[in-house]
């Protein structure tokens, strides 16, 4: 069965995520953001960004954000437990989905926590 993910912000749950990507070599774990009772991510982001001082790169015509990384966000299990890396932060676009990155997660946290990544990791060097 898939984890599902919260996603918070400034202590806020905004969405989930399923963290179904991964670089596991690198520690690195990424995912669809499902926001919740968030219209536009772009501007809502945004908004948040230019608040709080943190660096992004946007494109306004199409709705398109990256940011850097978001020192309020972080992503927690079922239980609570936070999911740590030395970033975290969101990009995608309102036409399309954004993605939140967890950047360099330690192991063997990593491999306790995403067994599934590292065997897929494994076997694609055999």
């Amino acid at each position: 069965m898939e984890k599902v993910y919260n996603i918070l912000l400034d202590d806020e749950i905004i969405g989930t995520t399923k963290l179904e990507k991964a670089d596991a070599p690198m520690g690195m774990v990424f995912g669809r953001v499902d926001f919740l009772g968030i219209d536009s991510g772009y501007d809502f982001l945004k908004g948040y960004c230019n608040k709080n001082k943190i660096e992004f790169t946007d494109h306004p015509e199409d709705k398109l954000i990256l940011t850097r990384t978001i020192p309020n966000l972080r992503v927690l299990d079922e239980t609570g437990k936070e999911i740590k890396g030395q970033g975290c932060n969101i990009s995608g676009m309102d036409s399309e989905e954004f993605e939140i990155n967890i950047e360099y997660v330690p192991y063997p946290f990593y491999g306790d926590e995403f067994p599934h990544h590292v065997k897929d990791y494994e076997e694609r060097l055999k």
